[in-house]
């Protein structure tokens, strides 16, 4: 994408992702002239839709793959011509009990139903009551902290009153989840799946001092209010699509293929440092022209994350995020059979399914990862997108009954991958270990089920943390960009100098007044979900210096 280019611009966007589209159909809209500035081919960063296997027609969301946290304001406000598509399907789990393989089934559309599976695994009601009460104490604070997301900051005392519950603020705001899945479930495979969602693209532990796994938790139970995880119809890519359609719609210009190498900024007053420029400036390398330019701005937003911006800066990035996840897509010809034969692959494949994820587990897994070592039992969770949603498909991929899997593996983080030359084999020993885990439970291997490319190669492929920072730009291939932030005002997240103002009243303040950031590194970042592209344009909106 490419119109007619000014050397001068109200608001500069770094990054071509969701986040960035967002910022750039809000300022567009409210009449700023916009330039957004896209290193790849193509605009969306991990919300992309590929087909990424010869002579297979099926588009695969080859990153980020589930939305939950877009709101529905985002939409709205926008125009998005955009389909969120529910599950009727929460998770299976598979285990082996006594010798018999059964599994956990969470429908999300049959209370009843989900109560016989508990009461079928654990021999009783007590877990299913825990479950009732423990997601209905998160369902309570997921309506009362989603609205905030896409409002000013608030403080700490200010979001605990919003939450008005102390017995859920202790649980989620204090004290390591752990304790509080640990008083409230005794099964191992349910305290499993509980404490799954805190360990999405985080490398932690349930009793984690900082949190790490706290924070994770929230982001992945509060989406609108909910906490459903809804199936883009058409793939990411169609999320990316439409906020792209949106931005250019309102005036935006987007250039892709242009990678942004410097930005010189203004510094905040008072930090000790020479005071910089009131307009900023970018510079950029037109990587299909191989020409060099630079472009003014009154603000510019950075939709990377904070490690990037400080190199942009010529700044030192401090510790490198680290990200600690296996991606792996496959096309199938059919799906598996499961061992456990009470269950419908139809079904247990269209939720969320879990893989090598009791509690201990997870903590076993997490403790060999922490050494060094290539987890024994890698956990994983897999979902089926084309039982929700075969758009995805091509017409003859339909008529040959293809379906997609997307595996995400836990406690695989950047460490373990190291250098690809010097060990080669650390990728395909990751993703074997991973697989042999979901074959336990399959009554047959998944290699017999998979789909094969135009030359006759398996479709399958897997991104390590490593190939996620070369291919997309993540650092330490993290996905949320570096550690998520409780989403409320925190020492350390807004600089001295941005003290009070509309940058810092949003959480998108950086070092530098004219620089904010509007991508996952934000407060209230990570996922997709729009919110720090929203906040930033709001900031920018708000502040009448600008």
């Amino acid at each position: 994408m490419n119109t007619n280019a000014f050397s001068r611009y109200d608001v500069v966007i770094v990054g071509g992702g969701h986040n960035g589209l967002v910022a750039a159909g809000y300022l567009a809209r409210a009449g700023r002239r916009v330039l957004v500035l896209e290193r790849l081919a193509r605009v969306g960063g991990a919300a992309v839709s590929t087909r990424a296997f010869p002579g297979v027609d099926a588009r695969l969301s080859r990153y980020s793959y589930l939305v939950s946290l877009l709101p529905r304001k985002i939409v709205r406000e926008l125009g998005l011509r955009l389909e969120l598509r529910r599950r009727r399907i929460a998770s299976y789990t598979p285990v082996e009990r006594d010798g018999k393989p059964t599994g956990l089934l969470v429908d999300a559309g049959d209370p009843g139903r989900t109560r016989e599976s508990f009461r079928a695994l654990t021999g009783g009601d007590r877990e299913w009551q825990a479950w009732q009460r423990f997601y209905g104490t998160t369902a309570r604070v997921a309506e009362r902290v989603f609205p905030t997301l896409t409002e000013p900051l608030p403080s700490r005392a200010e979001l605990r009153r919003r939450v008005a519950d102390e017995e859920a603020w202790t649980a989620l705001f204090e004290e390591p989840l752990g304790a509080a899945i640990e008083r409230s479930f005794a099964d191992d495979l349910v305290r499993g799946v509980v404490l799954t969602d805190a360990l999405i693209g985080t490398f932690t532990h349930a009793h984690d001092p900082a949190l790490r796994q706290n924070r994770c938790f929230l982001y992945h139970v509060i989406g609108n209010g909910t906490g459903d995880w809804d199936v883009p119809v058409g793939g990411m890519g169609a999320v990316t699509d439409a906020l792209a359609e949106a931005a250019l719609a309102a005036g935006a210009e987007i250039r892709t293929g242009h990678e942004v190498t410097a930005i010189a900024a203004e510094r905040a007053p008072g930090d000790g440092r020479p005071a910089g420029r009131a307009e900023a400036e970018v510079a950029y390398r037109d990587l299909a022209r191989g020409g060099e330019g630079t472009v003014a701005a009154h603000r510019v937003l950075v939709n990377a994350a904070p490690a990037t911006l400080a190199r942009l800066l010529g700044e030192d990035p401090g510790p490198a995020p680290e990200g600690a996840q296996l991606k792996v897509n496959m096309v199938l010809r059919r799906l598996p059979r499961l061992r456990d034969t009470s269950a419908d692959p139809r079904e247990a494949f269209a939720g969320t399914f879990h893989i090598a994820e009791g509690y201990r587990q997870l903590a076993a897994a997490h403790a060999e990862a922490q050494a060094g070592l290539l987890p024994s039992a890698p956990p994983s969770e897999i979902y089926c997108h084309t039982l929700t949603d075969p758009s995805i498909l091509g017409p003859e991929a339909v008529r040959q009954g293809l379906q997609t899997l997307t595996l995400f593996g836990l406690h695989m983080p950047a460490r373990l991958f190291g250098d690809p030359a010097a060990d080669p084999a650390a990728k395909e020993r990751a993703l074997a270990a991973s697989l042999a885990q979901l074959d336990a439970v399959l009554a047959e291997p998944i290699a017999d089920c998979l789909a094969t490319d135009a030359d006759g190669r398996p479709c399958l492929e897997a991104k390590t943390p490593p190939e996620l920072e070369r291919e997309i730009g993540l650092p330490g291939g993290h996905i949320f960009h570096r550690d998520l932030a409780f989403p409320f005002a925190e020492e350390g997240r807004a600089t001295e100098g941005a003290a009070g103002s509309a940058a810092a009243r949003w959480g998108v303040a950086t070092d530098h007044p004219n620089v904010l950031l509007c991508g996952a590194g934000a407060v209230r970042g990570g996922g997709v979900s729009g919110i720090p592209g929203h906040n930033a344009a709001r900031a920018v909106l708000e502040d009448p210096a600008r």
